[in-house]
């Protein structure tokens, strides 16, 4: 698929309302959304106002009750599901707080995985998982397996392997929850590095003083975005 000049990925009037036996609850309250091309965005928000929804929508892992998430340009309801599975793993690279690394792979395998899962040669998957570990700054710990890589590292792996398909957007989820202060800077100054490079970041997380960082940041409240940082008022109000 094509991606657009600019922007890449938006929600123009996006809901996603759940029933609970009878009993409808809004979690996502009439966001519009736009990123482009070369971006730093941060979102944050308490617990409970709808951040791990709003994930889920914006990674395109889940689809909105009404309203259009666009991706590259395209109504990501034109898609069957193995279509949009292919998408996602092309167009959005996904860093979670848990790293979800395979124990049993080392750090070249599980980098390679998603290439492996496009049917690309183990060859060519493996000299690309290399030379993004490299990128990374793990060249001298490519045979290791998770459990021997300290979480700094493994959390940069999942970098890496979020990289293997060349994907236009990274999607950060929490990515220096589980790390100390040292390794979480680390892991932020190779996503900003990326950032630098072109590639477009948007890092969820509660840590403000990460959120501080983006040149974008936007804060979430039940289900609505409020006190953002740029001119354009964000909130829908709800009918």
């Amino acid at each position: 698929m094509e991606v657009s000049k600019q922007c890449l990925l938006e929600l123009e009037d996006v809901w996603k309302v759940y029933l609970l036996g009878k009993v409808e609850v809004p979690a996502i309250k009439g966001i519009d959304f736009r990123a482009n091309r070369g971006e730093y965005i941060s979102i944050t928000g308490p617990s409970g106002s709808g951040k791990s929804t709003l994930l889920n929508l914006i990674g395109c892992l889940d689809t909105p009750t009404a309203g259009r998430i666009m991706l590259g340009g395209v109504d990501i309801e034109t898609f069957t599901e193995n279509e949009l599975a292919a998408v996602r793993r092309k167009m959005i690279g996904f860093v979670f707080q848990t790293f979800n690394l395979i124990p049993s792979l080392s750090a070249k395998e599980n980098v390679a995985l998603p290439m492996r899962f496009d049917g690309k040669p183990k060859r060519v998957a493996y000299k690309k998982a290399g030379a993004l570990l490299e990128l990374v700054g793990l060249s001298h710990r490519i045979n290791f397996k998770p459990m021997e890589l300290s979480g700094g590292e493994r959390q940069r792996v999942a970098i890496a392997r979020s990289l293997i398909n060349d994907p236009a957007i990274i999607l950060a989820d929490e990515p220096t929850g589980n790390l100390d202060t040292v390794s979480g800077l680390n892991v932020i100054e190779v996503l900003e590095g990326l950032n630098k490079r072109g590639m477009t970041l948007i890092v969820i997380t509660h840590d403000h003083k990460l959120a501080e960082r983006a040149k974008r940041r936007l804060h979430i409240v039940d289900g609505r975005f409020v006190d953002s940082n740029h001119s354009k008022k964000q909130n829908k109000v709800e009918k």
